[in-house]
């Protein structure tokens, strides 16, 4: 009946469990209670979700919605520097908030030297300089509020939020420290793992007595000056350019490749912007040691190596950190799942571990199927010269379908509010990669210019419903705009044709 040659081969109500290891896995990860109908054991919490960023906190208050009794936990490890932050995770403290608003700062940079040519008069006396210290207050401040309504949200959810540090000491209990060393304990019957990442040190002496990561740059008590940025990530790029934008002195050291996992063509040539702007780089080398102050940007280490897996039973990729999960964010234990930026061969965004929390709640406790596409997700590298991609690299398509089943569209542009400053001509750059063998079906959407994100986004959605060449060349374009590019593009990379352009 089972294939199983051993003994002991154990049935439980007509379920086959298996031998004695298989049992005893079974007695570990609560199925054997639930097989027996075991209503004995009583948890303090119905979910207990570890780590307090975006997916966190949405899978968190969309179980609660739903009636269940739920504990966060949230512990910020301090950097080597001693800096630390509030409740909301990376994204919030240290990431997309702050990030994308130093770029508009940079950007503000700029527009004031493009105002003089629009006719704005600036007094000769009038000097005007940067003030990294207002910016930087500024930028906390609102980080501050965010924190705050966090934690607000939370009360009014009732989901309990703790301040500590969680690691498993039984496959449904935790152990939480608190930054005084106080030890509680708490069980649930399911367990959510968001702990996300954090900057990876370099391994060489004088690391981390003289590096700054991303976890610092944003509050950072003083302005920077003269930086150098060890590192091509798109962290690297967005922080070393949004530096030169504000006027100083930036290097960015590459090993080999900038953006690697991005579509090349349009790596290079947002580096190539970059470097026409002033960032220099350095190209082929790798620092050996440092005796000064730089800022290292060379990755991400997932949060999941002092949390107690072990105990739990939960399996990790040993490389990297990273959990393998199945379509519906689970470990290999059953009652424990994960959903971020620490899942092996996922998407490390916001959003997605947003959507992921939110729908991994509703499948739990509302009786829900419907489960996070991981497919066709749209993102934006906030470079100066800003990127937005959705779908493959053109790399990667060529590897899926072959050179020849693939047409590739493009076209460089001169954005309007580019041609008073007379700046930046034809640098900006679109491009859509067509699957032949597929009604010329959009599979990779890339466009490098002003308002990524918000071009970027609206393609993304034309791309979850199979947007074709022919469905694009029939819409009509929004006139004068950047975005209206992918609705008349006709050069194809085969024919080598020129894509310059003249003008509107």
């Amino acid at each position: 009946m089972t294939g199983q040659k051993t003994v002991p081969n154990v049935f439980v109500n007509k379920t086959h469990v298996g031998g004695c290891d298989n049992t005893i896995k079974a007695h570990k990860d609560g199925l054997l209670q639930q097989l027996l109908g075991d209503k004995s054991e009583v948890y303090d919490y119905d979910l207990i979700v570890i780590g307090g960023g975006s997916g966190g906190l949405a899978c968190s208050k969309e179980a609660a919605n739903l009636g269940k009794k739920v504990m966060v936990l949230d512990y910020v490890v301090p950097t080597p520097k001693g800096t630390t932050w509030g409740l909301g995770g990376t994204c919030v403290n240290v990431g997309c908030i702050p990030k994308k608003l130093m770029h508009q700062t940079a950007l503000m940079g700029t527009a004031l030297q493009d105002a003089r040519k629009f006719g704005w008069e600036f007094s000769e006396q009038g000097e005007i300089d940067h003030n990294w210290e207002t910016m930087k207050t500024a930028v906390n401040n609102y980080i501050g509020s965010l924190n705050w309504g966090y934690r607000v949200s939370l009360r009014d959810k009732n989901v309990n939020y703790v301040n500590s540090y969680a690691e498993f000491v039984e496959p449904h209990k935790i152990k939480a420290t608190n930054r005084r060393g106080k030890e509680t304990f708490h069980t649930a019957a399911k367990f959510v793992l968001a702990t996300g990442e954090r900057p990876r040190y370099l391994g060489i002496p004088g690391d981390k007595e003289y590096c700054i990561t991303s976890d610092d740059l944003f509050s950072l008590p003083y302005c920077p000056g003269k930086t150098l940025v060890i590192g091509a990530s798109y962290v690297a790029l967005e922080c070393g350019g949004f530096l030169a934008g504000l006027g100083l002195d930036v290097t960015i050291m590459v090993r080999s490749i900038l953006l690697r996992g991005f579509d090349q063509d349009m790596a290079n040539r947002a580096g190539d912007h970059m470097e026409t702007h002033g960032v220099k780089f350095l190209r082929k080398f790798v620092p050996v040691k440092v005796c000064e102050c730089v800022q290292g940007t060379v990755g991400r280490d997932a949060c999941t190596e002092k949390i107690g897996l072990d105990q739990a039973g939960v399996k990790v990729n040993p490389k990297n950190g990273k959990i393998p999960v199945n379509d519906e964010e689970q470990t290999n234990i059953p009652h424990i799942y994960a959903i971020g930026d620490i899942l092996e061969g996922k998407w490390e965004l916001t959003p997605v571990a947003i959507q992921a929390g939110k729908l991994l709640a509703r499948r739990l406790y509302a009786g829900a199927s419907l489960k996070c596409d991981y497919v066709n997700v749209p993102t934006t590298v906030f470079t100066p010269l800003e990127y937005g991609s959705c779908g493959h690299p053109e790399e990667r398509a060529v590897e899926l379908y072959g050179q020849e089943n693939l047409e590739v569209y493009h076209s460089l542009f001169w954005p309007l509010e580019y041609t008073v400053p007379n700046r930046d001509n034809n640098r900006c750059y679109a491009k859509i990669i067509c699957n032949k063998l597929d009604d010329n079906r959009v599979i990779g959407f890339h466009y490098l210019g002003p308002n990524a994100g918000e071009v970027t986004q609206g393609f993304g959605a034309a791309m979850k419903c199979g947007v074709t060449k022919e469905q694009l060349d029939n819409t009509i374009g929004i006139h004068p705009t950047c975005a209206e590019i992918f609705t008349t593009m006709e050069v194809t990379k085969r024919s080598g044709g020129d894509i310059t352009q003249a003008g509107c």
